[in-house]
């Protein structure tokens, strides 16, 4: 008689489960090192990333008070694009795109190259790429190159495939957590979007690898290496950090608007994800898998838009300052909003090393400013938390993973009271996007991934 498929997966979770519960025993000591290690591999890759991509920011403006912009952006783009393609060309072809679609692969059964050498790859590529004027974030390269390092432990230490699947989402989870200074968002991230699973010991492993690499960050970036002092003073001990301190109030007035937001947000993040899919099979029909060629293109095409733009354009992390900040107006805001839509979704589907996560905090930002502005006009009430219930929002609509969103807004102010808020936009967010389309943004790129790489299950 044969077993249903239900069945044969419990049957599938209950052996999985005893090979890492049979790990743990036998190697426990082992087990909490490599941990231990996989955070500091992700938090030291990550700030690495960040550091990096800070170093060729600063060139590139510097040579912007040489040059003019339309002869310095382009030019960038296309070297960046061509040493970046040619480095994953040659040396690790499965560092490209985001970083978060193999990763998502290997846990599902496919059979996805991992290592030193693909995370290696993805970091110097990425700050090329980043640096170079694509308009991505560097969480999705944290991703994969936590994961890579997970794996590379995981094979160390000779340990089983369940137990080398769980451990690489951990790595995941704990390069958002480094990058972000998020631990809980790396944790839920980890959860929602790449096991898909709750099971207890599950949650433990995980949780202990994204504090790990928090913690990790923190130190990392108090000695020095970061774009800031972190969350540790050598005095002090762990401190809170806060990358924002909006005051915050909520009144039960702002749930009405809270959940138009989401509305919005969720309709928005819908195309969106759209664009970014039509984009990238654009890409694919007209590019194969030239992807030098791809990138440099794209490098050219990006390279040319932002020089025809004001220099606030030409520096991500000072726009994103000043949308969270809400120092600029509503016509700007919907530029950025605008600007940055067309743009990152060239920028994915050039195949090119960076994450999507950091252009739909700003984009989602852009939109809860663009929407605090026009409720004030029309009622006079003077929202505070809009901005960062934007982020989530549309992190959430396109993500699908609208607790992750919750605790990546929430991570730039550490605010307890701005959670409420934040859940209620997401949550709406995430319901209205799903009615649309049931998965992700990030697993309908899988999909392409499958199909145009032939990618065969393990």
């Amino acid at each position: 008689m044969n077993k249903s498929p239900k069945s044969t997966r419990n049957l599938a979770i209950t052996s999985s489960n005893k090979s890492i519960k049979s790990l743990l025993r036998r190697r426990w000591l082992a087990i909490a090192i490599a941990l231990a290690l996989t955070g500091l591999g992700a938090s030291l890759t990550g700030s690495l990333f960040k550091s990096g991509i800070k170093l060729l920011e600063t060139w590139r403006l510097e040579l912007l008070v040489i040059f003019p912009a339309w002869i310095v952006l382009p030019l960038l783009g296309i070297t960046g694009g061509f040493i970046s393609g040619t480095l994953i060309k040659k040396l690790a072809p499965a560092a490209s795109g985001s970083g978060v679609i193999p990763i998502m692969g290997y846990l599902r059964h496919r059979n996805i190259p991992m290592g030193l050498r693909v995370g290696l790859v993805k970091l110097v590529a990425g700050i090329i790429a980043i640096g170079s004027g694509f308009p991505l974030g560097p969480e999705g390269p944290a991703v994969q190159m936590g994961g890579s390092v997970a794996w590379q432990f995981a094979k160390w230490l000779k340990a089983p495939n369940a137990f080398r699947r769980v451990i690489v989402a951990a790595g995941g989870g704990a390069g958002i957590a480094a990058i972000f200074s998020a631990p809980l968002g790396g944790f839920f991230y980890a959860i929602e979007e790449l096991l898909n699973s709750a099971r207890p010991i599950i949650l433990v492993l995980v949780i202990v690898t994204t504090f790990w690499a928090d913690s990790w960050a923190d130190l990392l970036q108090s000695m020095g290496l970061g774009n800031s002092e972190g969350g540790f003073n050598k005095l002090l001990g762990f401190q809170l950090e806060r990358t924002y301190s909006p005051q915050v109030e909520f009144f039960p007035i702002d749930f009405i608007y809270l959940i138009a937001l989401g509305i919005v947000a969720g309709l928005l993040a819908e195309v969106y994800s759209r664009y970014v899919i039509t984009m990238q099979k654009q890409g694919d029909k007209f590019f194969g898998k030239k992807l030098v060629l791809r990138m440099v293109v794209s490098g050219f095409i990006l390279g040319g838009i932002y020089s025809c733009l004001p220099e606030t354009f030409h520096k991500a992390s000072v726009l994103q300052s000043k949308i969270a900040l809400g120092s600029i107006d509503i016509k700007m805001a919907i530029t950025t909003f605008i600007v940055l839509f067309i743009c990152s979704g060239i920028a994915a589907a050039s195949k090119a090393p960076g994450g999507l996560f950091y252009p739909m905090l700003t984009l989602g930002g852009s939109i809860g400013l663009a929407f605090g502005i026009i409720v004030e006009i029309l009622t006079g009430h003077v929202p505070s938390t809009y901005v960062f219930a934007g982020m989530g929002a549309f992190v959430a609509g396109c993500s699908h993973t609208p607790i992750t969103a919750m605790f990546l807004a929430f991570a730039l102010t550490k605010d307890l009271l701005i959670l409420k808020p934040i859940l209620v936009a997401t949550l709406t967010s995430f319901l209205v996007a799903r009615i649309f389309n049931e998965s992700s943004i990030y697993e309908r790129q899988l999909k392409i991934e499958f199909k145009s790489n032939n990618t065969k299950p393990q």
